[in-house]
């Protein structure tokens, strides 16, 4: 099995992805890249939560000539999503896009395809060879019945031939499928097959709800094992919520640093305050603090200070009063009101004393 630290690595602008234990964290835009205001600002709202890669989907030549305005408002790299038409491709790359993301089947002749190739060469832009169990070629459909591992592997096999006998190899794959099964079994035969970096993804994942339990229990297993070398997380809605996602999976499997651990305690009949309103105040404001710090919720005074005790800061509510607690040592008693405030405090002081 190829693991990451064995990948080959490529260069997205001055990002590495492979050769290396350390997981970039992507998203897409859901807006039009023709409207650059709202895709600028979708994309330094991913900034700050913690985005490194971020692709657009480029649909036209106009949405193409977009890029280099947006290029000059937001800090880091972009992919562009390309299907179907070269001349969109090669539009992208004069506009200075860092990746782009097609399949070669799909754009033409081999004449088309060496085309954009030979232009990914000249400015150094690697090429992700995208694969989806919803869209396999018919006759690999037809020769397996359904989408199945071996089918996306061949599938994928076809497009990397055309690009290495063009003698090129800035390459990263993906293989998507709605299916959790699916997806582990092809992403292990995937790094048993190609050298080539893996972006990670269950795709079509649906909600918030949905998406964050099926990508767990896919990418988990996969990076567990030394699989994968980037990450998206597909959320209907708000692309944000993909990155809060994808920080804390990383963080639980210890390949991310700098990211906070929220514990929250799940509630029970000696719960004498509203710890679901905080709990929803404390997670949004967590995500924009850049330490490595372990941060609890108590539901109540009872327990809580020893369920607390390894966590950096805490607060354990009563009816009317609670308790902050640092490193397991109760430090003040304070208004159930203040409570949240306080942790606050701390926990930005806390992030401060680490950064500097």
């Amino acid at each position: 099995m190829t693991k990451r630290t064995d990948t080959r690595a490529i260069m997205v602008k001055d990002l590495q992805i492979g050769h290396q234990n350390k997981i970039i964290i992507q998203s897409m835009c859901n807006t039009k890249t023709s409207d650059i205001e709202a895709t600028v600002n979708q994309i330094l709202a991913l900034e700050k939560a913690g985005c490194q890669l971020v692709r657009l989907a480029v649909v036209s030549i106009d949405e193409a000539k977009a890029i280099s305005e947006i290029k000059k408002r937001v800090h880091i790299p972009l992919v562009a999503d390309i299907h179907y038409d070269y001349r969109i491709a090669i539009e992208c790359i004069h506009q200075g896009i860092d990746k782009i993301r097609l399949n070669p089947g799909n754009i033409g002749s081999k004449k088309n395809v060496r085309k954009v190739v030979e232009e990914c060469k000249k400015y150094h832009i690697p090429i992700r060879i995208g694969i989806n169990s919803g869209s396999l070629e018919k006759d690999i459909h037809d020769k397996y019945g359904k989408p199945t591992a071996q089918g996306m592997i061949e599938s994928a096999q076809r497009h990397v031939d055309i690009l290495e006998e063009l003698d090129f190899h800035d390459i990263a794959l993906s293989f998507k499928s709605s299916d959790v099964n699916l997806c582990i079994e092809t992403y292990e035969l995937a790094s048993k097959t190609f050298p080539y970096p893996l972006h990670l993804g269950v795709t079509e994942a649906g909600t918030l709800f949905t998406s964050s339990i099926k990508s767990s229990a896919a990418l988990s297993v996969l990076l567990h094992q030394g699989i994968g070398d980037t990450i998206r997380i597909s959320v209907n809605g708000d692309p944000v919520q993909e990155i809060m996602i994808a920080k804390q999976l990383l963080k639980c499997l210890h390949l991310i640093d700098h990211v906070p651990n929220l514990i929250a305690c799940p509630m029970c009949g000696r719960t004498s305050y509203d710890i679901e309103s905080v709990i929803k105040e404390i997670e949004p404001f967590l995500m924009n603090i850049n330490a490595d710090i372990t941060v609890a919720i108590m539901g109540c005074a009872v327990n809580g200070p020893g369920e607390a005790r390894h966590a950096d800061i805490a607060i354990a509510g009563g009816k009317d009063e609670g308790l902050l607690i640092k490193k397991g040592q109760i430090i003040e008693k304070l208004p159930t009101e203040k409570m949240v405030d306080r942790l606050k405090e701390e926990i930005l002081k806390m992030e401060n004393d680490l950064n500097h």
